[in-house]
């Protein structure tokens, strides 16, 4: 059986391997069988026609005749061409060459400079008798026989899987093997194909910022890399390969595998990969979830780049599976301890807090606590002053630091009201009276019947208040 690995152009010679070109260097230079050739039509192994001018003399044959025919028959082309593939058959080995048959009508030869190529596994392989393709190197050799190369045939062999994988859009699973300036080196079988840094994925093409190849690629090497085939260009040596072509496809077959796996409640190791304003995208293995705003972090957080960067390694939970949709859902925040099973045990309405203003709305105020950063209070609008407010930013502005009451705590719906107003409120004494060391007055030396007594002109303040506001009624009541 007898492939032609070049197509229509029967003379076009492989590009591929330094074994070739070697092979090549100890074969007869062209310029000297052409000249043989024109001096010895009849006696070149290699020239197109054979000789007539016996068969057209008429003068009888002299006893020389059989050792001529002899020489002519050995002489006769051969049956292959450079750079056929042919199926051979092992005849005889050593520890110099092996000897194979090629398919009956040639002896072929390995040479060990070809061998020194082959693992020792696949050289252990090579027996008598056993079926092999080989690349023809050249079709006759110094000796007479073919030389072959087993490698070569392997070569062009992955060179039409190669053509194949272009055809039919097929992901080729493989390993980074080197760098170059311009992109990774990966394995396509024996070959050598070539990942531009343009077609990298997204991940890979953030982490270039190094200055060096070094530092940007030697990572990477080793690490599993799914492509596919840009382009094949045989004559070129060239196999240009894209793993962008291939994320999409490979995330989502990895997702399913992964989800088929993963349990909820289950906590994994994984890489922030991108931010976006809902939330941030974790590589926890093979596949993406979704980290959502809210679940980041107990505390406030309007973009996830205040508490993540991309390519940092992260802890996460996986809070939901949706295999239909095939959607992941994380959380970093639930492997914190809840703020809020803090506030339960060591606050209760009527307390006096610090905080800082941090968002104004058109119905109140937000405040983060001091003690408790990751928690934030409402201060209602109708609870800014004693008199109306239209708007916060009347009587508050973000950024300003102050002690506020705690006037409500939900602990099931997460939410914690303040008081502005009634921080200096008389209905607190008894709770203000033990608080006086937890806020000090700005008088270091103020005693505990100083701070009664301050307390109780507070009380007839608002005995007043409600006094007057018998008469009329008061605007927050309202």
């Amino acid at each position: 059986m007898v492939l032609n690995s070049s197509g229509s152009d029967e003379n076009a010679l492989p590009e591929t391997g330094s074994a070739l070109e070697g092979e090549q260097a100890e074969t007869l230079p062209s310029d000297e069988v052409e000249m043989v050739s024109e001096e010895t039509p009849a006696e070149t192994p290699e020239s197109d026609h054979v000789s007539t001018d016996a068969a057209d003399s008429s003068e009888p044959a002299s006893a020389d005749a059989p050792a001529s025919e002899a020489a002519t028959t050995q002489e006769q082309p051969s049956a292959f061409k450079r750079g056929d593939i042919v199926e051979a058959t092992i005849t005889e080995t050593s520890s110099v060459s092996i000897k194979v048959d090629l398919d009956g009508k040639a002896v072929g030869t390995i040479r060990s400079s070809e061998l020194d190529r082959v693992n020792k596994r696949d050289l252990e392989n090579l027996q008598v008798g056993k079926k092999i393709l080989v690349y023809v190197v050249n079709p006759r050799g110094q000796d007479g026989s073919a030389v072959v190369s087993i490698n070569l045939a392997a070569e062009e062999r992955d060179w039409k899987l190669a053509q194949e994988y272009r055809q039919n859009q097929q992901a080729y699973d493989t390993r980074i093997s080197g760098y170059n300036r311009g992109g990774l080196i990966v394995k396509f079988g024996r070959l050598r194909g070539f990942v531009p840094q343009s077609q990298m994925n997204a991940e890979r093409r953030r982490a270039t910022d190094d200055e060096t190849p070094e530092q940007r690629w030697g990572k990477m090497v080793n690490e599993p890399i799914v492509v596919k085939v840009m382009e094949v260009d045989r004559e070129r040596n060239r196999l240009i390969l894209s793993e962008r072509m291939a994320s999409k496809e490979s995330r989502e077959k990895r997702k399913e595998n992964l989800i088929t796996r993963l349990q909820q409640g289950e906590e994994r190791t994984g890489r922030v990969v991108s931010l976006e304003d809902f939330g941030a995208f974790i590589d926890i293995g093979g596949a993406e979830g979704l980290v959502h705003l809210t679940e980041l972090s107990w505390q406030h957080v309007n973009h996830p780049r205040e508490v993540l960067k991309v390519g940092e390694e992260v802890r996460v939970r996986v809070i939901s599976i949706d295999s239909d949709a095939k959607r992941i859902g994380l959380s970093i925040k639930q492997l914190a301890a809840d703020p809020w099973d803090i506030v339960a045990t060591t606050y209760s309405p009527g307390h006096l807090v610090q905080g800082t203003v941090t968002k104004l709305t058109k119905f109140g105020a937000f405040a983060q606590i001091f003690e408790l950063p990751e928690i934030e209070g409402l201060i209602h609008i109708s609870e800014l002053s004693d008199r109306r407010v239209n708007h916060p930013k009347e009587v508050v502005n973000e950024g300003d630091k102050l002690t506020m009451r705690i006037v409500k705590i939900d602990i099931k719906n997460r939410r914690l009201g303040l008081s502005l107003k009634r921080v200096n409120s008389a209905e607190y004494l008894d709770i203000d009276w033990w608080e006086t060391d937890k806020f000090p007055s700005d008088d270091s030396e103020a005693t505990a019947p100083e701070a009664e007594s301050s307390g109780q002109a507070a009380l007839d303040t608002n005995a007043d208040e409600e006094s007057s506001s018998q008469e009329t009624d008061s605007p927050s009541e309202a």
